[in-house]
């Protein structure tokens, strides 16, 4: 695997992540506040020695995916030709999973955190930065809207992921914006929704139209002639 900002990047969010939970680890209590409901409440608890360690262990997983995934994709779905961008999008994952984890620990502390306006926010900038690339990825396995239609084909692949691409952005504006208001999850939960499944019926559609389209084109050529 070369070594790339990105990368170098990635695997300082994961040590960070781990020595952050280590020095704060004396000070947390023996259950650590791990899940908030919408009005920012705790109402789950992860018991030591895990509940610090959740997050960072999950870093790295998703980090050895940077190095595995690539190497493991199929003939025909290499991932190489959108290397950067596979590092970009993972890279930025772990800075949202870095601020997830910082929050928890200072919760965990006793610092008053508003959960509710925060992590809404963040998901929101990471859907902004994920739809901004997001046309920029090629046909694989792994990364991006996998439906049986855009692997069937290239040309849906690439519509439905600029589509796709556009739809998490404004999804992302808005779920930005409605954290920053603390407008409550249902912003959240239609604009996911709509970013989401939208993609998926439109390379249905799209499919449907190129392959009837070349059934027409066929039927319209007439029978041949052999020689």
């Amino acid at each position: 695997m070369r070594i790339s900002r990105a990368n170098v990047l990635s695997l300082g969010l994961v040590i960070a992540s781990f020595v952050m939970a280590a020095v704060l680890y004396s000070r947390l209590p023996e259950a650590i506040p791990t899940h908030w409901n919408a009005r920012g409440v705790v109402d789950g608890h992860t018991p030591k020695p895990w509940g610090p360690f959740v997050l960072p262990l999950m870093m790295a997983g998703i980090y050895l995916l940077l190095v595995v995934l690539p190497r493991i994709s199929p003939k025909g779905y290499r991932m190489e030709r959108f290397q950067g961008v596979f590092e970009f999008v993972l890279a930025t994952t772990l800075a949202f999973l870095f601020l997830m984890n910082a929050l928890l620990l200072l919760a965990g502390i006793g610092t008053a955190v508003p959960m509710e306006r925060v992590v809404p926010a963040a998901t929101g900038l990471l859907f902004v930065l994920l739809g901004n690339v997001m046309g920029k990825l090629t046909k694989n396995f792994f990364v991006g809207i996998r439906t049986p239609w855009t692997l069937a084909s290239d040309e849906v692949w690439l519509r439905t992921h600029r589509l796709g691409g556009r739809l998490f952005v404004l999804a992302g504006i808005v779920i930005f914006v409605s954290g920053l208001l603390g407008a409550g999850p249902n912003p959240v939960l239609v604009a996911v929704s709509i970013a989401c499944i939208i993609p998926v019926i439109y390379s249905y559609v799209l499919y449907r139209r190129i392959e009837g389209g070349k059934g027409r084109s066929t039927n319209n050529e007439g029978p041949r002639r052999f020689v």
